[in-house]
């Protein structure tokens, strides 16, 4: 029989693992201020609906389609975050190459490339088939490496 501390635990640990994928997605996609607002947004939803969450095959997925569907994205708010000194080095010519992406290739190849996230993890948050996603990520990779003048292999 799972106790209450037991219970409480279970999801402690839940946010400990899900919230940094979240936060870094959130903030790669809208920006510092939209991104813990949607990742508050999520969490608290999570805290809420704990017991449902619990039975879910992806939660981290779904939380990402209520921090999502939560807030509202303004793009005229997004200012890309201060590069702290010590960040690796990346071509300078990537973000407005991500921002010349459709939305969904650009969400895609973000969660993908840059959160580390799964195929299918993507796929279950936005929506989508498996295969859906697979093509938005070739073609956003290939529009990238097209843009930024890069070929397959390096």
């Amino acid at each position: 029989m799972t106790t209450a501390a037991d219970a409480e635990a279970a999801f402690d640990a839940f946010v400990r693992e899900v919230e940094p994928r979240l936060r870094r997605a959130f903030t790669l996609l809208r920006g510092p201020e939209a991104g813990r607002e949607a990742t508050a947004e999520a969490l608290a939803w999570a805290w809420e609906h704990r017991s449902e969450l619990a039975e879910m095959t992806n939660p981290a997925g779904y939380l990402y389609r209520v921090g999502q569907s939560r807030t509202r994205w303004r793009p005229e708010r997004f200012a890309p975050p201060p590069v702290p000194s010590d960040a690796p080095a990346f071509e300078p010519g990537l973000v407005p190459a991500l921002a010349r992406l459709s939305a969904r290739q650009r969400t895609a190849v973000v969660l993908v490339h840059g959160c580390g996230w799964t195929h299918q993890e993507v796929a279950d948050a936005l929506e989508l088939s498996r295969s859906s996603v697979a093509t938005h990520v070739q073609r956003a990779m290939a529009q990238l490496r097209a843009d930024l003048g890069v070929d397959d292999d390096g």
